[in-house]
């Protein structure tokens, strides 16, 4: 009964280590079908995703109530392939200046976005 059990479950092991590398593969295939490679250049204009943070009232906002993305940084540099470092306003020393590419997405200009104060009707006081 030993060298048997042993032997069926060495048997079973490899079964499931096969099944295992084939769903792992099925997997990681339908997920580069709707990979987008994202790329920016010295001078973009991007958000900064911050939902995933912890000590998100940085940002003056927190829990539900907090922003999925913050204003528009400009990068200064690539680092390698995934990573860039972008310029902090002085009100955010505190965070970290270089972020992953997927925590970053590209600020399309739009004019739409530009408001004009006299518009709004601001009072002196």
């Amino acid at each position: 009964m030993g060298p048997e059990l042993v032997q069926s479950t060495n048997e079973a092991i490899q079964k499931i280590k096969a099944r295992m590398q084939a769903v792992q593969s099925r997997q990681k295939s339908y997920v580069y079908m709707r990979w987008k490679y994202l790329e920016f250049d010295v001078g973009d204009k991007v958000f900064l995703k911050v939902t995933a943070m912890n000590g998100i009232l940085r940002f003056e906002k927190k829990e539900k109530l907090s922003p999925h993305f913050v204003e528009t940084f400009e990068i200064l540099e690539r680092i390698g392939l995934v990573a860039y470092r972008w310029a902090l306003p002085p009100s955010l020393t505190v965070v970290h200046d270089m972020f992953y590419v997927l925590m970053l997405r590209k600020y399309v200009t739009d004019s739409s976005h530009i408001v004009d104060c006299e518009t709004l009707g601001i009072n002196e006081n």
